[in-house]
């Protein structure tokens, strides 16, 4: 046991310590700096403590839990993790600070005495030592969640009556982390720099002098707009239309896999960003038996099937739908898309055809690993560290390699962190094609022009080892529409750029396959063509609900055989989840896999369907028919039900008056119970999902 002598020794040196940093902290520069009551030195000298804090914690969390991640460590290397660490800090300390920036450069000169002095302190001391209570926590609760806490959390055990007995057992339990904790904060508290010293009291003595009023209002109003901006630029992790406020899914561009993503994400960071989120949440309309005869993403392996390992290439066309291509809908004036018109002239593809979300960032989950955007997009949700599978993954496990390109800088839109999530074995955006191409090519606002960077990708191919999964996702018909100046005579398109930018992406796809055709590895290739939502509508019958949702889902193969023989058929349901388990049942793949999609190869006409979100309503097409669902936890409903094929305007509503709406209402609620609890437990590979079962 530890004597009273001992403890009282032990307390000495600890205040003989705390004594020594304070009167170093007195002589140092950052404490002259104080005197000099300069609004921007403060600010600064407390972000750094900030920063500072949240890092220390950081280590912590990494030195506590350093047996679970060791593996992690050596395999992304420390400075990914060290840049990763210092990316994630940033808007979290932006976060944290607001209210404190905003108080302390709110220009009223009322706010300006001891009270509101102190508020100010406390508005910085308070948020940080919360931020540094969330991460020591989660040293310890990582252990049973293995990713960083959400604001999932406050929810869960928000009805929990013992849940004060819990944190307190907790840190009797862990003592050391209770007493860190402690001490970071006494230090928050002891380390914060005022911005003016005793301020009040001279502004008071002052303010009737003519000037003093008018210099501290320019004085507050210029700090504001200075450090404001600087502090969303912050919080969005950077400037210019291409860059997305930073967020869970970004930390895949430091590591490669789900477990790995909490050694560079923070908990404030973490629970912050998904305050606002709509989180998924568990049904239990169906027991487990049931649910799985009703509705099952899991695909079973086709067994005795003939691996064709063929090589696959998917193009995800920006913002083409069905609307704009001449195969489709036939113009008087002419067709807007030559050049995809010859290819599905040779493609098998489908008459009713749908997206799965309605933004750039619903795509690449949809198309490459069959999640579909129900409620909140996957990529930017609370899920978005989940384990998902993919064709890049599933291809993979047999021997294929795998690349991903996108002319748009690196990072943008979560494109670059989801190619890593999904298990893309490369990445190829603007930061590649400029280390060899030179910058001549980006059209100066968004990407790469399509016609170079397509070009780009073809030959970029040729250097990859088959057989290979690539795909690309295009830009140019991305707003502001810009297309090379050359061409601004060549396509016509009136006064909508759209439609021109439309024109010039087919120009690029058509010298694609120009030179694609000539590769060696051409003719043994699958090209998969979809696009990754609609654009702006024209006709009225693409301004309706399935309207707006209506995208290609094209499948072309040089040699034309089954079962991908050209035509475009009218009588099975696509949509872009259906890309996956269509491209694996024609390779021959003999693995399980999780997937919400079906093979538009093995699955009959009458079991095929499609499924999309939006207005807050769920979308369910089966056979003829399209049902709008509210999708309620407690008491879901149907709320309207119409027969595309007779009314394609959507005019006329036929709830309660047709034979299929009983067995579509319980097909649609099983989907999403499967797909909520799904993404709520991490069930969405075959890995997870039998950890699951076993426990």
């Amino acid at each position: 046991m530890i004597n009273n002598g001992t403890f009282k020794k032990a307390k000495d040196k600890i205040t003989e310590g705390f004594k020594y940093c304070k009167n170093a902290y007195s002589k140092s520069f950052f404490s002259k700096q104080v005197k000099s009551r300069n609004i921007f030195r403060a600010v600064i000298q407390n972000f750094i403590l900030s920063y500072c804090v949240l890092l220390l914690c950081q280590f912590m969390f990494l030195l506590t839990n350093y047996s679970e991640y060791a593996n992690a460590i050596n395999d992304n290397g420390w400075w990914m993790i060290i840049k990763g660490n210092i990316v994630f800090a940033t808007p979290a300390v932006c976060y944290i600070n607001s209210l404190y920036i905003l108080l302390l450069l709110f220009p009223l000169h009322y706010k300006e005495g001891k009270v509101m002095q102190q508020i100010t302190k406390l508005a910085y001391v308070i948020p940080n030592a919360l931020g540094v209570i969330a991460e020591l926590s989660d040293c310890i609760y990582v252990r049973f969640t293995h990713q960083r806490t959400t604001f999932n959390v406050f929810k869960e055990f928000g009805n929990e009556e013992n849940i004060l007995k819990i944190i307190v057992n907790n840190a009797i339990q862990h003592w050391w982390l209770l007493i860190i904790g402690i001490i970071i904060i006494w230090c928050l508290h002891k380390l914060f720099t005022p911005a003016r010293k005793n301020f009040g009291k001279a502004l008071l003595r002052y303010i009737k002098i003519f000037g003093d009023t008018a210099r501290y209002y320019v004085w507050h109003i210029t700090a504001l707009l200075i450090i404001a901006p600087l502090m969303v630029i912050g919080i969005r992790g950077g400037v210019g239309k291409s860059v997305r406020p930073t967020t869970l899914i970004n930390a895949y561009e430091y590591v490669k896999t789900a477990e790995a993503t909490a050694i560079v994400i923070n908990t404030p960071f973490s629970i912050i960003r998904t305050v606002m989120a709509k989180s998924f949440e568990p049904r239990k309309w169906f027991d487990d038996e049931e649910l799985e005869n009703i509705y099952t993403p899991v695909k079973q392996a086709v067994t005795g099937s003939i691996l064709n390992k063929k090589n696959v290439v998917v193009i995800i066309l920006e913002g083409f739908g069905k609307e704009y291509i001449g195969a489709y809908n036939p113009r008087s004036t002419g067709t807007l898309t030559p050049a995809l018109d010859k290819v599905i002239e040779k493609s098998r593809s489908y008459l009713y055809s749908y997206g799965n979300g309605s933004k750039s960032i619903d795509g690449m989950p949809s198309i490459l690993s069959s999640i579909p955007m129900l409620v909140e997009p996957f990529v930017t949700s609370d899920a978005s560290l989940n384990h998902v599978s993919s064709l890049a993954k599933e291809l993979g496990n047999i021997g294929y390699k795998s690349a991903f390109f996108h002319g748009a800088p690196n990072g943008s839109m979560y494109l670059q962190a989801y190619a890593n999530q999904s298990g893309f074995n490369e990445y190829y955006g603007r930061t590649e094609y400029e280390l060899e191409n030179g910058n001549g090519d980006f059209d100066g606002t968004w990407a790469i022009w399509d016609e170079q960077f397509l070009l780009y990708y073809a030959e970029c191919m040729n250097r990859i080892e088959e057989p290979f999964i690539t795909s690309v996702f295009t830009a140019t018909s991305h707003e502001p529409f810009k297309i090379p100046e050359s061409y601004n005579d060549v396509f016509r398109g009136g006064d909508d750029p759209f439609l021109k930018s439309v024109q010039y992406t087919d120009y690029a796809l058509g010298r694609f396959f120009e030179y694609a055709s000539r590769q060696k590895w051409y003719q043994n290739t699958l090209f998969v063509i979809t696009a990754d939502h609609t654009n702006h509508s024209v006709e009225e019958r693409y301004r309706t609900a399935s309207g707006l949702m209506e995208v290609p889902v094209i499948f072309f193969s040089p040699t034309g055989e089954y079962p991908f023989e050209p035509g475009i058929d009218p009588t099975k349901i696509a949509q872009q989840i259906d890309i996956m388990p269509t491209v694996l049942d024609y390779i021959g793949y003999d693995k399980p896999y999780i997937a919400f999609g079906k093979s538009l190869i093995s699955t009959p006409a009458e079991e095929c369907f499609a499924i999309n979100y939006g207005n807050e309503l769920f979308r369910y097409y089966k056979d003829d028919y399209i049902l709008l669902f509210d999708g309620n936890k407690n008491n879901p409903s149907p709320i309207s039900l119409y027969n595309l094929r007779e009314d394609i305007l959507m005019k006329e509503n036929i709830l309660n008056n047709c034979d299929v709406q009983n067995e579509m209402v319980q097909e649609i609620m099983a989907i999403i119970q499967q797909y909520m609890n799904r993404m709520v437990y991490d069930r969405l590979t075959i890995e997870t999902d039998n950890k699951v079962t076993e426990d």
